[in-house]
């Protein structure tokens, strides 16, 4: 909502009849407002489906959310019978999102990055929606789960410390990709990076990260990237606004979504801002692909 009071929403008297938006992914879980997230995306999306872009991120499955806060959202904002009912139909939705956008043939956009196992465009074309984490391949575990290696100097394929089977790919890789498949540059997000976004591959990748203060710890910047008709990438930041002093004043409702992140928080660690160090046991025209 940060971002869209900064810049401009969606909207009849604004952008929306000749600009697109296309979001990222993880919609959802690490905060107690997913529901209102997810359900202002949608209504955007019905509005104006030409326009507003969904394409799914690794918490955008129920084995997923149902750890890291949307399940329990749902429940308590509704009950346990409707709230479940909500989660399991919005689930289902998810499984229908597409995994990756590719804007003028030349910049393709995922949520987590091309692992070990993705060289051609066409290998995510040719993944069949619905489809779950469970019945998916090691093809979308990479779109959706693998990062990019720790700078430009670390080439290659490394496990990645996000959990077993999962990878880190360095720029020798991200160079082969787009020459492979005549790319300029590939978008992804999937990393809290300080200042909203942060370039890899010498430029040829670019990690955006939108929300603010990430699990209300990282302090971190967001960002938009908007890409004018020559393709040329202009980032734009949001800064996180200064922590709310504790007072006698503050809302219950703030000491109430403070206690709840930091119980999220204890149970479920955040994962490390890109370029931080990674502990050991923390596990922490558009055509559509």
């Amino acid at each position: 909502m940060r971002l869209f009071d900064e810049y401009g929403a969606p909207s009849t008297a604004g952008d929306i009849a000749y600009i697109d938006y296309l979001f990222l992914g993880d919609y959802v879980d690490r905060g107690q407002h997913s529901l209102e997230t997810i359900t202002l995306l949608l209504a955007l999306k019905v509005e104006y489906p030409n326009n507003v872009h969904l394409i799914r991120g690794n918490h955008e499955a129920a084995d997923i959310n149902a750890l890291f806060g949307f399940r329990i959202e749902c429940i308590e904002r509704m009950g346990e019978r409707d709230g479940i009912w909500v989660w399991h139909r919005i689930n289902r939705l998810f499984n229908w999102l597409p995994l990756a956008a590719l804007i003028e043939k030349k910049i393709i956009c995922m949520h987590g990055g091309i692992g070990r196992s993705i060289n051609h465009v066409e290998q995510i074309e040719n993944l069949q929606r619905p489809i779950t984490m469970e019945a998916g391949s090691i093809v979308l575990m990479d779109l959706l789960w693998s990062d990019p290696t720790e700078n430009d100097s670390v080439e290659g394929l490394r496990p990645n410390a996000r959990g077993p089977g999962l990878v880190t790919f360095g720029p020798d890789r991200v160079m082969e990709f787009c020459n492979n498949n005549d790319l300029q540059l590939i978008v992804r997000a999937h990393e809290c990076v300080m200042d909203g976004f942060e370039r890899f591959a010498q430029g040829h990748l670019i990690t955006l990260f939108s929300a603010t203060n990430y699990c209300g710890t990282a302090n971190n910047a967001g960002a938009i990237l908007v890409l004018g008709r020559d393709l040329v990438v202009v980032p734009k930041l949001i800064h996180p606004l200064p922590p709310a002093m504790s007072s006698p004043e503050a809302s219950p409702e703030r000491h109430i979504e403070d206690t709840w992140m930091q119980e999220l928080n204890a149970n479920r660690p955040p994962t490390p801002t890109r370029g931080r160090p990674q502990v050991a046991n923390d596990r922490g025209s558009l055509a559509w692909i």
